[in-house]
């Protein structure tokens, strides 16, 4: 009674929040397409848009090993990604989850209060965070108080005023995706900035500060070619071992390719539970539990778990607190419990030859178990919630196959029975999937990926590229046979 009290109350002023309307008709597949390409254009154009008034020099991206997961560009526009969308997504699924906030997402009343309560909670991490921000990470340039006659602090709000609309943009963007495009705006800036990475990782040549390209193609063709100045000899090569492998991205390139092919092999893999059609004898279906039955996105609900504990620490530091760690000048976890909490960013935190500080091999082992323990645990109790606040759940499936007509053979028809086949199925494997996808994300990024994009970035664009290849498919399909789209409800 106090929840409906609650939504009632609540309900009228989050309605005026400004949104993105959904369309009261069937968007054919070439505008979605149109609209999809127009929202990518302006997210790699507001990520080339500076901050005005911001000291680069002297400023810190605390956020800056994560740019492959929480999309957006160091420094501009885009600077908070989809972090704000990411927070609000983890408050609201542990709410729902927890029985805090009772919600049945299968009611369109429910579904539309639980939508007003995330941009809510958008709005005021997008705040929080550009806040995060302007304290004491993005410095303001007195060069530019000094012409404009204004003090620092104005500077500051200024550089707040754009974090803020900036994230505020991206999550319209998400909603004019979901809502007229292909699949949803979170997952294309994600592959966006992850492609990225992963192109400049292979063929960047540009030089780095050793003069070396930083892709690996150009890089090794410098040191091999012959009259190259850059040219190593092969004893070299050989003397270096798995060091020189590590440093020149042989094996980041290995870990990408094999990050790739394993993940499109977990993707396929599904489990088939047969369906029989209750009026039309002999019309026989399948419906499909893919391992990955929650996709890789509730990965990204960890990891932004972990950068939020990160960002606490690294602000504490900036004012003087060091009880729970301390970080050196390039914000990185050096002692501590911070430096326990941090993940694993690549082979410079663990392997020897490789690390900048020498820890010891306890400590390094403590980490990578703490770690492991994040993304494991983490990763199979986020994909339960996600398949239960995403009508994913086996309750809802059930309600689905039965209103389409379908049963599981040998049983009888009804919504109970079928729940109960799917609840011994759906939750098991979206938690061994979720589980599964953490070792996963863990171990690619201790190994590291092309252009820094990390293990987790990796995974996530692969099954997003997947998946958005599906959604192309399925579109395209629909707009095909009319009668299939009426089927499904698509208008």
């Amino acid at each position: 009674m106090n929840e409906i009290r609650l939504r009632d109350a609540l309900t009228p002023i989050l309605s005026k929040f400004p949104m993105v309307e959904r369309p009261g008709w069937h968007v054919h597949f070439k505008a979605k397409l149109g609209w999809t390409i127009a929202i990518l254009v302006l997210f790699f154009a507001l990520g080339n848009v500076y901050l005005f008034g911001m000291d680069v020099e002297q400023s810190i991206d605390i956020f800056g090993r994560w740019r492959a997961i929480f999309a957006g560009e160091t420094y501009t526009l885009t600077a908070l990604g989809i972090m704000p969308i990411v927070d609000a997504s983890i408050v609201l699924q542990l709410l729902v989850g927890a029985g805090i906030i009772k919600l049945n997402l299968s009611d369109p009343r429910d579904q539309a209060f639980y939508q007003n309560l995330q941009k809510l909670l958008v709005l005021v991490f997008s705040v929080f965070i550009s806040l995060t921000y302007v304290v004491g990470f993005y410095v303001p340039d007195q060069g530019i108080a000094d012409k404009l006659g204004v003090s620092l602090q104005v500077i500051s709000f200024l550089l707040f005023i754009q974090i803020f609309i900036g994230g505020m943009l991206i999550y319209f963007m998400d909603e004019v995706v979901s809502k007229w495009g292909i699949g949803s705006g979170v997952s294309l800036f994600i592959i966006a900035g992850v492609s990225k990475q992963l192109i400049t990782g292979l063929i960047g040549w540009m030089p780095d500060e050793f003069g070396l390209a930083v892709g690996v193609i150009p890089r090794w063709i410098q040191l091999l070619l012959p009259g190259s100045p850059l040219q190593v000899p092969a004893y070299e090569i050989l003397e270096g071992g798995m060091v020189f492998l590590f440093q020149h991205h042989i094996i980041a390139l290995i870990t990408t390719i094999g990050v790739f092919f394993l993940v499109v092999y977990l993707e396929s893999t599904r489990l088939e539970i047969p369906l029989a059609h209750s009026m039309a004898r002999g019309a026989r279906g399948r419906f499909p539990i893919k391992l990955l039955y929650a996709s890789v996105l509730p990965m990204i609900l960890v990891r932004a778990m972990q950068a939020s504990i990160q960002g606490f620490g690294r602000m504490l530091h900036s004012r003087g607190i060091t009880i729970f760690g301390t970080y050196d000048e390039y914000g990185t976890a050096a002692s501590g419990l911070v430096y326990y909490l941090d993940p694993m960013y690549g082979p410079w935190d663990w392997f020897p030859g490789l690390m900048t500080i020498p820890y010891a091999g306890w400590q390094v082992a403590t980490r990578l178990a703490v770690d492991l323990s994040f993304m494991v645990i983490g990763g199979a109790v986020f994909a339960l919630f996600w398949i239960n606040t995403t009508g994913m759940g086996a309750k809802d499936v059930a309600s689905q196959i039965h209103r389409s007509g379908l049963q599981i053979p040998g049983h009888r028809r009804s919504p109970a029975t079928i729940e109960s086949m799917m609840e011994g199925y759906i939750p098991k494997i979206a938690l061994m999937g979720g589980a599964i996808l953490g070792v996963l994300c863990v171990f690619s990024d201790m190994l590291g990926t092309l252009g820094g994009a990390s293990g987790t970035g990796l995974l996530l664009a692969v099954s997003i590229a997947y998946r958005l290849y599906e959604d192309v498919a399925s579109e395209q399909m629909m707009e095909m046979y009319p009668a299939m789209r009426r089927f499904f409800g698509e208008g």
